[in-house]
């Protein structure tokens, strides 16, 4: 039996329909006001501190290089300063390309997860298993996870192992370098083919490996101060050798280019979430020689404690390098250098980056407060508004 609607109950249905969604779309439309002011607040906010703060860590330390502070792709503070090259006085830009250092071992970290992805490894799969060179007892149980995130126990300088595979964190260029040859060998393309698909995915492009680089703007690297230098030989090339591989330090990258990065990465553009997860999980402790301790992903570090970030430092002769990110704010900090004064040492060379970012974390929490203030005081005086038309 049907049910027998009267018409001039179905209008009064259909105008209720109406009426309805009107009311929600004024909701949408008032909601989305609020938060493009608390937004605008909010951005104007950490561009004058930012300016205020990194503009006097560049005067403090006579800082030579480029910072970008980056929410999403606006860009809240953004600096170079100095020479790409100081014999020509080459003036650094936005467009300088730095060598990254160790920050290419987040990029190694995803490659390996790409693949597991496609089926063709398993982080858990011993390394034997697909290099010969892990065939011998004292090897044979190394995992790809443990290489990942430096619990192998490979030394950088010996033969043996430091220690039992997964008992303790040593970190290992020489782990990373292995984790190259396995993408190589179950994708069956070289690690720079593989490198420069991912770049592609990505849109990153002013990034490069060694190999790849034929272009302009290199903040070549220098050892010494801006008055007293001297160039590293073999630039960028050498950062292709063994001793150094571009699995674990070889990527050429700009600051803009790296937020690209970060903002793809965390927001789920290039893995899957299972994959992101693992790969921003802390899955081992690390006791940094400069930062402090934190806890290690897979070829990313982060804060034991808030704010909540993801970074990794680099440094190859004559190239200290820090990249962070903020997920709770979608905030990216960028710092790259291409000149290192070796005799204050790495404590010493990296204190413009540690002094960023102690301005950045710090600003994360006073952000998170500040939000909190603006929210409520454009809440109460809309919703007083609001009231008083309704």
């Amino acid at each position: 039996m049907m049910l027998k609607i009267r018409p001039i109950y179905f209008l009064v249905f259909i105008i209720f329909l109406f009426s309805c969604k009107s009311e929600t779309e004024k909701i949408a439309e008032r909601t989305a006001a609020r938060n493009a002011i608390i937004d605008s607040i909010i951005s104007s906010f950490e561009k004058d501190l930012l300016m205020q703060q990194i503009d006097s860590v560049f005067a403090k330390y006579d800082f030579n290089g480029s910072v970008l502070v980056a929410k999403n792709d606006e860009f809240l503070y953004e600096k170079a300063n100095g020479f790409e090259d100081f014999r020509a006085k080459t003036q650094l830009t936005s467009n300088s390309v730095f060598a990254i250092a160790s920050i290419s071992k987040q990029f190694t970290g995803v490659l390996v997860l790409l693949q597991e992805e496609q089926g063709k490894l398993s982080i858990t799969d011993k390394v034997s298993k697909y290099l010969v060179e892990f065939q011998s007892k004292e090897f044979e149980n190394i995992t790809i996870k443990q290489l990942l995130n430096h619990t192998s126990g490979i030394s950088d300088f010996g033969k043996g192992l430091l220690s039992k595979p997964g008992e303790k964190f040593h970190y290992s260029n020489k782990g990373f370098r292995f984790l190259g040859a396995i993408i190589e060998k179950v994708s069956g393309k070289s690690y720079d083919e593989n490198l420069k698909d991912l770049f592609e995915k990505v849109g990153m492009k002013n990034t490069f490996t060694p190999n790849s680089f034929h272009g302009t703007n290199f903040a070549s690297a220098f050892i010494g101060n801006p008055k007293k230098y001297f160039e590293v030989e073999n630039m960028p090339k050498r950062l292709a050798e063994s001793s150094i591989s571009i699995a674990a330090g070889g990527i050429l990258s700009t600051a803009q280019d790296m937020n690209i990065w970060n903002q793809s990465l965390y927001n789920g553009k290039i893995l899957k979430q299972p994959s992101l997860l693992a790969f921003k999980s802390k899955s081992a402790d690390r006791n940094h020689p400069i930062l402090g301790k934190m806890g290690y992903g897979f070829g990313i570090m982060m804060n034991l404690e808030k704010p909540n970030s993801y970074f990794h430092s680099g440094y190859v002769k004559g190239s200290p390098s820090l990249n962070i990110y903020y997920p709770e704010t979608k905030t990216s900090v960028i710092i790259l250098s291409n000149i290192a004064d070796e005799t204050l040492g790495k404590a010493g060379f990296f204190n413009p980056h540690k002094s960023i970012k102690r301005i950045t974390d710090n600003l994360q929490k006073v952000v998170v407060k500040k939000r909190a203030e603006v929210e409520k005081a454009i809440f109460e005086k809309n919703d007083a508004s609001y009231n008083k038309e309704n």
